[in-house]
């Protein structure tokens, strides 16, 4: 089984310190983390994807999305995957 927390951000400029904050003080949830945005420099986009691979309890993965979620801009989806077996 893997859970994955999707997080879009919009307003990175905004957001993205309080995200950090977020992400840093769960950090030991996080097993793979990937960043995504478009542009670069002075393109630099406004708006962002965040892929999670977490591990834990499930309570504690809900709160983590929870708090993610209080942030202006911010929105997220838990996703559980399993293997047919």
């Amino acid at each position: 089984m893997k859970n994955v927390l999707l997080i879009l951000v919009d307003h990175r400029k905004d957001a993205a310190v309080n995200v950090q904050k977020t992400l840093t003080a769960w950090g030991c949830l996080i097993k793979t983390r990937l960043g995504l945005h478009e542009g670069v420099q002075k393109d630099c986009s406004e708006h962002g994807l965040i892929i999670c691979e977490l591990v834990g309890e499930d309570a504690q993965l809900e709160e983590l999305k929870r708090k993610l979620e209080l942030i202006k801009g911010v929105s997220s989806k838990l996703v559980t995957l399993k293997f047919d077996s």
